[in-house]
């Protein structure tokens, strides 16, 4: 791989992201594959990808983007171009204003939140519509805090607290039930819906069903979610979007680190300048153990076989990886090595594009990454620094 001859040769400084545009490109083949074959739309979720620099290159595979706020909403309508949905639990008044200019769909959780801002959005010529809540939980119980469908949920409207003579000027239904999910999980909430909502759906003009269809992800059935497109569409006679988050940049980007310390206390611990908390924080979160780049370059930490986790004692060095913050718990995990690491060792952390620059912070004044590109000829350009102003900026 092009990119461990560029970082063995100190490019770009350390931490960094670096977006592998090969890969990506790749990602938004697979998913225009599937609007071309059955026209449905997809959207890229900016909650998990904000990368604005590529937007532009993404914009010519994708509709446009979904937004969770004004902020967001206005990036891609900018960055992009092409179609701007926007949903939010609550809207702040001093913003709604804003995401009018912005938004072309807006999606609202509530009638009462309808009531209060939907006749400015029908004024402004926008096409508004309502989140359902299938009640259909489809996540394993260690996802539970990502699952919509869990009892007493706030995302969506459920089938006892729907009211059907208020629908008077909303064209679609918008549900998001899933997080890193095949289609089988999909279809299943499909039946939820149609069950507790199908009367309603031949009023409406179009179906939105929401993030976490995992379709750029090897052995994803692809043909299983297009039955579930051409169904609700060849049934209703609805215009289908998807808003993947996590498939439009699945294993497509970099954590590139380096090895500042090695201390010993019952083991081998190495401090890198890389935090969970501050650049990755998903492993606490979910939590998860990130993946190590698995091919050998000099001066370059390696892993057993492309893409894959080492575990503890599976190779002769083993190393608990932890970041340089006062966070006890700052840990990204254990390893092991075929030789021990030394200081200035760089470590790379994969599928680290989504869910990490859209989530970081500079907690401990610690520095946030660069932000880089992986070019299809093998070069890495450095789209963004970072430094003391941006740190202090938030304070």
């Amino acid at each position: 791989m092009n990119i461990l001859t560029e970082i063995s040769r100190g490019e770009p400084c350390s931490p960094a992201y670096i977006v592998d545009r090969p890969h990506l490109r790749k990602n938004l083949e697979t998913l225009k594959s599937v609007m071309d074959s059955t026209g449905c739309k997809i959207l890229l979720a900016q909650k998990a990808f904000s990368m604005y620099s590529l937007y532009p290159f993404i914009g010519k595979y994708l509709t446009g983007t979904c937004a969770s706020g004004l902020h967001e909403a206005r990036l891609g309508h900018e960055e992009m171009g092409g179609e701007t949905h926007v949903y939010s639990p609550a809207y702040k008044e001093s913003e709604f204003c804003g995401i009018l200019k912005y938004a072309d769909h807006i999606v609202f959780n509530s009638f009462p939140q309808w009531e209060r801002f939907g006749k400015a959005a029908l004024l402004a010529g926008k096409k508004c519509g309502l989140r359902i809540n299938p009640e259909c939980s489809t996540q394993q119980k260690e996802h539970a805090k990502y699952d919509p469908c869990a009892p007493f949920s706030r995302l969506g409207i459920t089938q006892a607290n729907f009211e059907p003579d208020k629908l008077d000027g909303i064209t679609g239904l918008h549900f998001h039930t899933l997080c890193e999910q095949d289609a089988d999980a999909l279809e299943t909430t499909l039946d939820a819906a149609e069950e507790k909502f199908g009367k309603y759906l031949k009023q409406m003009e179009w179906l939105n069903f929401g993030g976490g269809h995992h379709i750029t992800r090897p052995g994803y059935d692809i043909g299983k979610l297009e039955n579930c497109i051409n169904r609700m569409r060849d049934k209703y006679g609805l215009e289908i979007y998807l808003e993947p988050g996590e498939a439009v940049v699945l294993n497509a980007g970099y954590l590139v680190s380096t090895v500042l310390e090695i201390i010993h206390n019952g083991m081998d611990i190495a401090v890198l300048d890389a935090s969970a908390a501050c650049h990755m924080p998903d492993v606490l979160e979910m939590p998860y153990h990130p993946e190590i780049i698995g091919e050998g370059s000099p001066g370059l930490v390696v892993a057993t076989g492309n893409y894959s986790p080492v575990q503890p004692g599976e190779k002769p060095y083993t190393y608990r990886l932890g970041g340089p913050t006062c966070l006890a718990g700052d840990i990204i995990g254990d390893y092991s090595f075929d030789e021990p690491l030394k200081i200035g060792d760089k470590v790379i952390f994969t599928d680290m594009a989504l869910y990490t620059i859209v989530k970081n912070n500079t907690f401990n004044g610690v520095n946030l990454p660069s932000i880089a590109v992986l070019h299809e000829d093998g070069t890495v350009e450095t789209v963004r620094e970072f430094g003391y102003a941006d740190f202090k900026g938030r304070l």
